[in-house]
């Protein structure tokens, strides 16, 4: 799994089913017939790579159409502010029919990544891939599998599911599932920092190989004519199409390699606490091309005895800011109306930190019990149709103690 600054990679071979001896020879199924190889490799044959044995000829497609996504209009966050999302009040009366997929309303985006959220997911989504980036889904609540063309992973409750890009999968839901997408326009990689120059994770590393659940055994699915909804670009623009396959793309018997779909949980997460305060980087879990990815989880807190256990005030210079309030009560926003199920966007350009009356609140705080997830930009985010709908007006006047005041620029 690539970093962006250096090309350090995580190196963690898998082999799942049946593969020849040695690459590229040839590797027949009982009756004779020559298995199809394919290289499914990143950065043209220079980066992570895995080696897939398909019954049927994977590039075979039969047709191909227009996909109309749901809608991925931005509007820019001007006049500047930070915003209170409110994602727990997006509803559509079609949601309880809803995928993981089609059922996606974008919250915020720019070019490097794209945050959406699927109120429930409760049916069985369409088979899809995207041909834009890896895909980090955190998945809020509930349970199911995500299918896929290196077989089946079981997702839960606090799990992230790394989809690398162009994987054909499909999410299905055993109970209704709330799901946060986090879509890369790059890969989605472990911290440069966490690893060894061969890939391996360090000794101070928050999580390791072992907490990583990855397909088992291959997932074979007979069929023709199968449609897969693939996201891409075109022009610049986000845009998607129906390919339909002549054999079913589940139809690989062994593979090999280091690059494959898999989950995370954060339970599996060590949190790293000092006499003070740490900053973000310490919360870190994953990143990608102009964002990275952290989580605040439940943690015993700093232990000098004059510390302030909630953040200190800090200008976002290089970054936005987007945190996604998942469980407990978050110290540092008491008073500001974030609950559960929200979005705080704190832009580059704005000085945020606690609410001041969380301060003196905290003093002597020995355990916080918060969850939350956040999304760091190195470039401006805009708002998706999603996020404007969820808004809290009122949110930026709350440092100051004055009245809410709707300006009519998106909340």
């Amino acid at each position: 799994m690539t970093d962006y600054r250096t090309g350090a990679h995580m190196v963690y071979y898998r082999q799942v089913g049946e593969v020849p001896d040695k690459r590229h020879t040839q590797f027949r199924d009982p009756a004779g017939n020559l298995y199809r190889e394919e290289l499914m490799g990143e950065e043209g044959f220079s980066s992570d790579s895995s080696l897939l044995y398909h019954v049927g000829v994977p590039s075979a497609i039969v047709d191909s159409r227009v996909w109309d996504l749901p809608d991925q209009s931005r509007m820019p966050n001007h006049p500047l502010k930070p915003r209170h999302l409110r994602l727990h009040t997006l509803f559509d009366p079609l949601d309880s029919k809803a995928d993981a997929v089609e059922g996606r309303r974008l919250v915020l985006g720019n070019a490097d990544v794209r945050i959406s959220y699927v109120v429930t997911a409760s049916e069985p989504s369409p088979y899809y891939c995207n041909a834009i980036g890896d895909e980090c889904v955190y998945v809020e609540s509930g349970t199911g599998t995500v299918e896929t063309v290196f077989g089946v992973l079981g997702y839960r409750t606090g799990d992230y599911v790394i989809v690398p890009r162009s994987t054909t999968h499909r999410w299905v839901p055993s109970e209704p599932s709330r799901l946060y997408p986090i879509e890369a326009a790059s890969h989605v990689a472990p911290p440069k920092r966490y690893l060894s120059r061969y890939g391996q994770f360090l000794e101070h590393a928050p999580y390791c190989e072992r907490d990583l659940r990855t397909p088992a055994e291959p997932f074979l699915v007979e069929g023709d004519s199968v449609e897969v909804l693939v996201k891409h670009r075109a022009g610049g623009a986000v845009v998607g199409s129906r390919v339909t396959y002549r054999t079913h793309p589940f139809d690989v018997v062994g593979w090999d390699g280091c690059l494959y779909p898999y989950t995370f949980n954060v339970e599996d997460f060590m949190p790293i606490t000092g006499k003070v305060h740490q900053p973000p980087p310490v919360h870190q879990v994953f990143e990608g091309r102009g964002f990275v990815v952290c989580n605040f989880l439940p943690r015993k807190v700093d232990y000098h005895p004059l510390a302030i256990p909630v953040p200190y005030y800090h200008s976002n210079v290089d970054s936005d800011e987007v945190m996604f309030y998942v469980g407990g009560d978050y110290e540092a926003r008491k008073g500001s109306g974030i609950g559960i199920g929200s979005i705080s966007l704190h832009p580059g350009g704005h000085a945020h930190g606690p609410q001041p009356s969380a301060i003196e609140a905290s003093l002597g705080a020995e355990y916080f019990e918060e969850s939350a997830v956040m999304v760091d930009t190195f470039a401006p985010l805009e708002l998706g149709e999603g996020g404007i709908a969820a808004e809290d007006p009122g949110y930026a006047w709350t440092w100051a103690g004055g009245p809410a005041r709707d300006d009519g620029a998106g909340g």
